[in-house]
This record gives structure tokens, C-alpha cells and sequence, in this order.
């Protein structure tokens, strides 16, 4: 049997890599044969392809962040002997958000698979779950190494229990050296040894067993803790040695710093079996409870050591039966007492490391890899359907990675600047009211989705440019020059509409009260400008923000009435202007059109009324006709636009008519509840990558920014705020797709597709 194992690989320094490296060796052990009977897809969190100098079992590797080398590797596997696969799951191993960018190399996989997952959280988000329970529908088997993660696939991930196999985590098989080296080494050498390793980081609690030691040490001075390991090189890269710096300073201010010795070194197997065998205790005190899954743990117990562990879940059923000791998070008084007593009693201690050493022999790789060769044989052996189901529609493509980096370049303490020359901003021509609203928009949804830190110290940049841009009566000016200079007295009504947009979306779903009230205090008094507002795109954008002010305050009557007025003018519009082939809102399609169907659709919530959604659906069909005929979308073109009888222009296409219609579909589809619609607003959204009429993308992966527009000779390199919120913005929108994707997975038919309730609660827009 051939198979694949996708993972990271030593010499990465990374639990998982390590564990990878013991799971082929076992395997391939088991067969008796050749190593080169199965190979390593390994994931590398490097862009320079001498970083890590890999065994020649990794025949392949996967930059973590390009999205392209995911479907390369798939495509690899199927087109090798390859008989199976196993993936080697952690959500931080791969690239997009919590390692979206796995789910389309496992939808290519034309092969059986085998998951293990290294993480099964108790409390995932949504996209978390998405992509857990995505795993599991492709994989034949998941593998799981604990008993409480059982629980929690059949409970809250609602993954089948025949699907799940418990194959605890594997130990080196290893015994007792009758002359140990590690014994008379410095550290060991006439010592009573508390040991811990892994890799250093701030939620691994040493600090607690250090605050322990004074206590020991005055009862046995002889005492010397060892913690072996690096820095986590995350960790590393962040911040440096921080917190050993800091651990160092606590033995130090305790006195105990004699009895405190760090080995900065990552380990082989048979070392790192060495000093378990050395130490007299073995101490496990990280902080939380939620770790389903201890390699550390389960090496010290294949060792035959005596654990002392804080509670988390792999402890717990690890140690239990008396094969280890458990002492409360941050208890450094609890844990002295459980040190001393077994100190004080040796038969208690010589009992618990009987116990862990007799369990152990269960955990040793070659009995391990006995366990995987069964459920791989099953897998080969089963029946597999690579059928893509109807409802797949974002399964296979390249979603980029969520990156603000290019809004934080082109944001100063003013607010975002407007235009950019290629990916710099171009200060010259100053800020516009139009972008600040929109950036606030997107700033909310990525708060909103992922808890953005970014996102949240941006939000009140962009409240403040609106509010320096509203006058005395509550009107807004527009531009601003880089010197903070008004450059109009009056903006425009599209930009009016847009900031009303922002506001009420504020007023939503903004992330503190302070926000909210300032929000809504900029947000009534422009009120008194509503009925003024006469061009369609200004009235439009006006009654989306009240649409969503109404979502959450939806008994203000005269808001009520002012939503009712708003949506009149565009059914008028509508239906003086539309003609059995004309259903639409003006004489002419010009810009951000789909802006016009999106607002009835917004109002329709909010006011049901069929002749308003009836319009916004059949608009809907004539701008999907005119513009997606070619199975890509072609927005109408900047350079003549689209006229009555007329023929649409082809280019200039801007990135704003393309986010006009992810958010039309997505909201189509809220609407509708006909996932038709999702399936059209990714194919929108493809425009930004490539599915477009020059089969160019937009979207700057370098950069993070997004191209200013599309136009006959390519591409306008130019990475302005407005195309970049706009992609943004899809973006998101996309990503809250995703989990409507999954929902709707569980149906077998489009139309009975379940509407999300939280969605339906708290909209994208």
C-alpha cells in the first residue's frame, strides 16, 4: 500500500511534524517494506525552499499562505499510484482562515483519506465547524485520539459515530537504558529531577511550577527543575524570548533560580526518552482545560513517568486510574503539595510509574501503526464517490487569504486615503468621504466575522473622518485634502447615501455602545436630508442604512415612513422607465447598478410588499442577462455605459459594480432562500481572480490590494480604496456564504434549504 501523508515534517520544529515522522516510520515498519512505499506532502510555513532541509520521503511541499499549491498537490496525488491519504489535521498548519485553504485540496483528492485531528475545540466558530465537518464528509475515516473528542464530533459537529476511531497517541518503543548519559549530566547528576518539555510558550504554565519550588526546596534543596525545548518559532518570531526572559526573572526573584535549568534544544526520540527516564517527576502545567490532544503527556507516560498534570481534557483520562497525579490551573500550592507527597512517599511514586509503564506498551508506534494499517484497508477497500452533489458550489476554488494589509497602507489617522499609484498611496489627491464610509463598512464585517484586532482599531478612524466631514445641518462634504483642507461644501448624494449606508450598519452591529451612540448621533441628524434626495444611486444606498437601523430599532415609526418613501421613488423610477425588454430602473445602466435591486431587496425585509420584490427580482434577471451571458460576469463598462437600444460597453469594469452584485446575490438568496443565488455571487466574485472577460485577475496577492479596474489592454495597476473595499467586502461576503454552504448541504432540495438564523438575525448588510 502506497499512501500520502499531508503534514508538517521534521526538521520543522512542530509537534505535528513530529508525530507525522513516527506515523510513516510506524506504518511503513508494520509492511516490512521499503520506506518509499508511501512519501510526505509537507506543509512549510516558508516561502524560501531551502528553509528547511526535508528527508527524501517529502517529495512535494506546500507554501502554507499559496493558495495554488494546495490544488497542485492534489492534483500530484491523484495522478501518482497513490493508494490513500492521511492528513494530518490543525487548523494552524494551513493557510486562510483557521486553514480554509485545505478544504479545496481535499475536494480534488480523487483518493480515500484518512483524517487525524490534532484538535477538536469545544467551542469552534462557525467557519471552524464548516471546515471540521467538511473534513469529515470527505474523509473515510476520522481518527481522533481521545475520548472526549468523540463526544464532541457526534455532539456539536454532528459527525456520524461510525465514522470516528479512537487510536490513542503513539509513544517511542523504547525501554530503560541500564546506563542512562542523562543521569550524570549537570542538571541530573545527585538531583531530584522535575521535568517538563515541549515547546516554550505562554500557555504551557511554567511559571506555575516555579512558584512551587520554594516550597520543595525547603523541605529538599536538591531539587532542580529542567524544562527542555526551544521557543515555539511563532512565538519566536513575535517576541523573541520573552517569556523565557521572564520565567528567568521569576526564579530569580524567588531565590530558586539555582534550581531552575533551561535546555534550549529540540530533541531526538531516543534523547528525549533519556531524560524522561532520568527525571524523577514529570510535570505537565499548562492553563487550560481544552486540550483534547498531549504528545508531551503521552510520551511521559510510554515512558513509565511518574505525571503530575493540571486537568486538561487528555490528562484527565490519560492519568486516570492512578497512573498520574492532577492539580488545579495556577495552584502552585496545590501542585508543591502533590510534588512532596510522592517525594515523601516512594512506593507511591514507584506505583504510579508501574502503572503509566504497563499502559504505555498499548501507545507504542509499531502497535499504533497496526491500528492505522486496519482502518487504511478499510478505506482502500470501501466504496468512494468523487461525484461532486449540485450543492458544492465554493468547494474547489482559491479564496486568498482575508488580509488588511493594504487598507492599513492606505489609512493614516485622517482616514483612508483615496487613490494609490500601483500599491503606494498616492497622498496627493487626499481622502473622499465615498471610501472612509465604505472602509467602516468593511471594518465592522471583518470585526463582525473574525474578531479582527486590525479592524477594530480602524473602525474609529473612519467613524471620526465622517463625523469632521458632516457640516452644521447635517449634510456631508466629500473631499478632503492631505492637509485636512474641505475641498466642496456640499458632497455629492451618492456619497450622503453610502454614509447613511455606514452608519446604519453601525448602529447594527458596532462592537461597543460608544461606537453605536456616536454612530447614531451622526446618523439622525443627517435624517432631515432624506427627503431632499432625488438621483437613484443616493437614495438606494440611504435606504439600505435605514434598513438596517430599523433591523434593530424596528418600531420607529417615522423611519418607517421615511424607509416607505424612499422605496416609492425607485418602484416609480422602475416602472416608468421598464419595457418587456428593459426591466429597469433608468434609461440607461451606468454605475453600481446592482446597487438598485439590493436596495428594494434591503426595504422588502424591513416593509413586505410584493410589487417591491417582484421589481428587485425581475431587475435582478435583466442585469444577470446583460451582464453574466457569457458564464463570467462583464459588468456594464465605464467607457459608454449600457443605453436603451444601445450596445453595453465592454470596458472600463470597476471592482464597485462587481461587490454590488456578491451583495445583491447574497441578499437575493436571504430573501429567497434559493441557494442559486450563492452560486451566482461566487461566480461574481471571481471576477476579482481571473473569471473575467480578459481572464486577468484584479486581486494583488503581494500587495493584498485589488487593481482599479479592468480595461481593454489589461489591467489598471492602480490600488485605490475603492476597488480594495470592494473586494474586501466581497470578500467577506463570500466567506459568510461558506456557512450558509453547509447548512444548505444537510437539504436535498434548493428550495426547502433552511434560511441560517444568525444570518437572518444579524445580516452581512
Amino acid at each position: 500500500m502506497k499512501i500520502a501523508y499531508i503534514s508538517t515534517n521534521r526538521p520543522r520544529e512542530c509537534g505535528i511534524a513530529t508525530f507525522n515522522h513516527n506515523l510513516f516510520n510506524a506504518i511503513s515498519g508494520n509492511y516490512d517494506l521499503d520506506l518509499q512505499q508511501g512519501y510526505v506532502v509537507a506543509l512549510t510555513d516558508s516561502d524560501d525552499p531551502n528553509e528547511y532541509r526535508y528527508p527524501e520521503e517529502v517529495k512535494l511541499t506546500i507554501r502554507q499562505e499559496h493558495q495554488k499549491d494546495y490544488i497542485k498537490a492534489a492534483n500530484y496525488i491523484n495522478s501518482s499510484d497513490t493508494d490513500a491519504c492521511i492528513l494530518e489535521h490543525e487548523f494552524g498548519i494551513f493557510g486562510g482562515q483557521d486553514g480554509v485553504y485545505i478544504l479545496p485540496l481535499i475536494n480534488h483528492l480523487q483518493k480515500p483519506l484518512i483524517t487525524i485531528l490534532h484538535t477538536v475545540l469545544k467551542s469552534p466558530s462557525y467557519l471552524q465547524g464548516i471546515i471540521i465537518r467538511e473534513i469529515a464528509s470527505q474523509s473515510s475515516k476520522i481518527v481522533v485520539m481521545n475520548r472526549r473528542a468523540i463526544g464532541f464530533l457526534t455532539e456539536i459537529y454532528r459527525v456520524p459515530e461510525e465514522k470516528i476511531k479512537l487510536i490513542e497517541h503513539g509513544v517511542p518503543d523504547m525501554e530503560p537504558k541500564q546506563f542512562n548519559p542523562v543521569k550524570n549530566s549537570n542538571p541530573f547528576r545527585n538531583k531530584k529531577v522535575l521535568f517538563t518539555f515541549g515547546l516554550l510558550s505562554t500557555n504551557k504554565g511554567i511559571e506555575t511550577v516555579i512558584k512551587a519550588l520554594p516550597e520543595v526546596i525547603d523541605r529538599y534543596p536538591e531539587v532542580m527543575y529542567v524544562v527542555l525545548g526551544n521557543t515555539h518559532p511563532g512565538v519566536r518570531k513575535n517576541s523573541g524570548e520573552e517569556y523565557r526572559e521572564r520565567l528567568k526573572t521569576l526564579a530569580s526573584r524567588l531565590q530558586v533560580d539555582k534550581n531552575l535549568e533551561f535546555i534550549n534544544k529540540f530533541v531526538s526520540d531516543t534523547d528525549l526518552f533519556n531524560y524522561l527516564t532520568a527525571s524523577d517527576i514529570y510535570i505537565t502545567p499548562y492553563l487550560n482545560e481544552a486540550q483534547i490532544t498531549s504528545g508531551t503527556l503521552s510520551y511521559a507516560v510510554g515512558a513509565g513517568s511518574a505525571v503530575i498534570s493540571t486537568p486538561y481534557w487528555h490528562a484527565q483520562e490519560l492519568l486516570a486510574d492512578n497512573r498520574g497525579r492532577l492539580f488545579d490551573f495556577r495552584d502552585s500550592e496545590g501542585l508543591a503539595l502533590q510534588i512532596l507527597d510522592l517525594l515523601d512517599n516512594p512506593d507511591k511514586l514507584s506505583t504510579i510509574k508501574q502503572n503509566a509503564y504497563e499502559y504505555g506498551l498499548q501507545l507504542r508506534w509499531p502497535v499504533i501503526g497496526r491500528e492505522y494499517i486496519k482502518i487504511l484497508n478499510q478505506a482502500v477497500e470501501g466504496p468512494i464517490n468523487f461525484q461532486k452533489k449540485p450543492w458544492q458550489i465554493i468547494d474547489s476554488e482559491i479564496i486568498p487569504a482575508f488580509s488588511l494589509a493594504h487598507v492599513k497602507r492606505l489609512t493614516d489617522d485622517t482616514g483612508i486615503v483615496q487613490h494609490a499609484k500601483y500599491g503606494i498611496p498616492n497622498l496627493k489627491e487626499g481622502y473622499c468621504l465615498d471610501d472612509n464610509a465604505r472602509a467602516l463598512i468593511m471594518a465592522l464585517m471583518s470585526y463582525q466575522q473574525n474578531k479582527s484586532r486590525v479592524a477594530l482599531e480602524l473602525l474609529p478612524v473612519y467613524l471620526s473622518y465622517i463625523q469632521y466631514m458632516q457640516d452644521e445641518t447635517g449634510n456631508f462634504r466629500n473631499f478632503l485634502s492631505f492637509d485636512r483642507r474641505y475641498l466642496d461644501e456640499v458632497g455629492s448624494e451618492d456619497s450622503f447615501g453610502r454614509t447613511v449606508w455606514a452608519l446604519g450598519f453601525s448602529i447594527n452591529c458596532a462592537p461597543n455602545n460608544s461606537y453605536r451612540e456616536f454612530a447614531e448621533e451622526l446618523f439622525f441628524k443627517s435624517v432631515p436630508h432624506f427627503k431632499s434626495l432625488k438621483h437613484l444611486r443616493g437614495i438606494a444606498n440611504t435606504i439600505i442604512g435605514v434598513a438596517n437601523y430599523l433591523r434593530v430599532h424596528p418600531f420607529n415609526e417615522d423611519l418607517t415612513m421615511q424607509l416607505s418613501n424612499l422605496t416609492k421613488t425607485l418602484t416609480i423610477a422602475y416602472n416608468e422607465n421598464h419595457s418587456p425588454n428593459w426591466r429597469w430602473f433608468e434609461e440607461k445602466m451606468t454605475y453600481d447598478n446592482a446597487i438598485l435591486p439590493l436596495a428594494l431587496l434591503h426595504s422588502n425585509e424591513i416593509i413586505p410588499d410584493d410589487e417591491v420584490r417582484d421589481i428587485a427580482l425581475k431587475s435582478i434577471e435583466f442585469l444577470e442577462a446583460q451582464t453574466m451571458s457569457h458564464g463570467y460576469l462583464s459588468p456594464v463598462g465605464s467607457e459608454g455605459w449600457f443605453f436603451k437600444n444601445g450596445s453595453m460597453a465592454v470596458f472600463d469594469q470597476q471592482a464597485i459594480e462587481v461587490m454590488g452584485m456578491v451583495l445583491m446575490y447574497f441578499e437575493a438568496y436571504q430573501r429567497t432562500r434559493k441557494f442559486d443565488f450563492i452560486s451566482k455571487m461566487y461566480l461574481s466574485y471571481k471576477w476579482f481572480l481571473g473569471e473575467n472577460t480578459l481572464r486577468i485577475p484584479l486581486y494583488d496577492h503581494e500587495t493584498q490590494g485589488c487593481c482599479d479596474g479592468l480595461q481593454a489592454h489589461g489591467i489598471n495597476r492602480n490600488q485605490g480604496a475603492e476597488s480594495t473595499l470592494a473586494y474586501l467586502i466581497s470578500h467577506l461576503t463570500v466567506l459568510k456564504a461558506l456557512e450558509l454552504e453547509y447548512e444548505y448541504k444537510e437539504t436535498a432540495d434548493p428550495d426547502k434549504a433552511p434560511l441560517n438564523s444568525e444570518i437572518a438575525r444579524d445580516p452581512v448588510l
